[in-house]
């Protein structure tokens, strides 16, 4: 993936170096001029060039000269999703992220990516993984390959396919392993940071422990999920709902093979033949207002349903999302094997 910098050239430049940056960045060729703190003065692509040399400029000019000054960019942080889709849908591909200082920290690319999120990511990859044992005897289960990737590599290029860029990762059981293979997250230009659960904490109590989040809204997910979730659906829903907390979950029919009847005190009022019942399944990933966090307790073992009774004991608004998509818990090996057949035929 390329780096986010590659887009960035000084104020001050020559026409000659913007020509070679823009070679080499070939159908994604866009600069944005900044100054020597990164704050953001311009956009410049080959055909501002072409006009300022067709106005008389030169290879040595320089190219503040001829910049577009007045560039569309994204603020960092802001809840502003429509104008990200009217970006995606409209002609500009490859938009700036500044941050409250205007200075930018990040270019996205509508070719690459499907949105752009205004949300910190947690995924909770701490568990020991005894179902999978002996497989996770040695390397912890988030990073057991399905595939050609990591279990929470797919997890986490899902995320970021949405924009999401803020990463925070709960380890515990061989965390050292998992902190080596992610890093800070450069590669995939992202930023990940690391929350080490000295004891374990549940499936959620870890996000207690983490106190500079960038955004609003926190989505919190298990490690060793498969899915091909639409992130932006999932948000747009939870917007819409006017939820304080939102919870992925999956369609599950049982199907009773003889007639049920209703009876009140012993009479028979209606049956239904051989009926089918839909229930809702924890899904494992859960969207959240920043707000919500103050009711996880800290260095308390703490899980996600604990914290949705909380919200519901206090009147808060929590939502079910039902997904009819791809789903699928890594967590037994019958469930590592259907894995392995299914990634062969279902893009994650």
């Amino acid at each position: 993936m390329r780096i986010y910098k590659d887009h960035l050239i000084l104020s001050g430049s020559t026409v000659k170096q913007a020509l070679l940056l823009l070679n080499e960045l070939s159908q994604d060729a866009i600069l944005f001029v900044v100054d020597s703190d990164d704050k953001l003065i311009g956009a410049l692509t080959d055909g501002d060039v072409r006009r300022g040399l067709i106005k008389g400029f030169t290879i040595d000019s320089y190219i503040d000269e001829i910049i577009q000054d007045d560039p569309r960019y994204i603020t960092k942080g802001e809840n502003n999703l429509e104008k990200i889709i009217e970006y995606r849908e409209g002609d500009f591909r490859i938009v700036p992220i500044v941050d409250e200082n205007h200075r930018v920290v990040n270019v996205i690319n509508f070719r690459k990516i499907r949105s752009y999120l205004p949300i910190d990511a947690v995924i909770m990859a701490g568990g020991r993984g005894q179902r999978l044992q002996p497989l996770t005897d040695n390397v912890p289960k988030p990073l057991l390959k399905v595939g050609s990737k990591a279990i929470m590599e797919h997890n986490l290029d899902r995320l970021a396919l949405f924009g999401i860029d803020d990463f925070w990762v709960s380890v515990k059981y061989l965390g050292e392993q998992i902190e080596k293979h992610f890093g800070q997250g450069k590669e995939k230009n992202i930023k990940i940071e690391y929350v080490w659960e000295e004891k374990a904490l549940g499936t959620i109590g870890a996000v207690s422990q983490i106190k500079n989040f960038e955004h609003d809204y926190i989505l919190v997910t298990n490690s060793d999920l498969l899915t091909n979730i639409d992130y932006e659906q999932f948000y747009l829903e939870f917007i819409k709902q006017g939820a304080d907390l939102a919870v992925l979950t999956i369609p599950y029919q049982v199907s009773i093979p003889y007639a049920v009847l209703e009876t009140i005190n012993g009479a028979v009022k209606s049956f239904k033949e051989k009926p089918t019942y839909t229930y809702y399944a924890n899904g494992g990933i859960y969207l959240m207002k920043k707000e919500m966090l103050k009711y996880i307790p800290q260095d308390t073992f703490f899980n996600a349903t604990d914290l949705m009774e909380e919200l519901i004991k206090n009147d808060l608004k929590v939502i079910s999302y039902p997904f009819v998509g791809y789903w699928l818990d890594v967590g037994k090996h019958e469930d590592f094997e259907k894995a392995q057949i299914d990634i062969k035929h279902i893009k994650v």
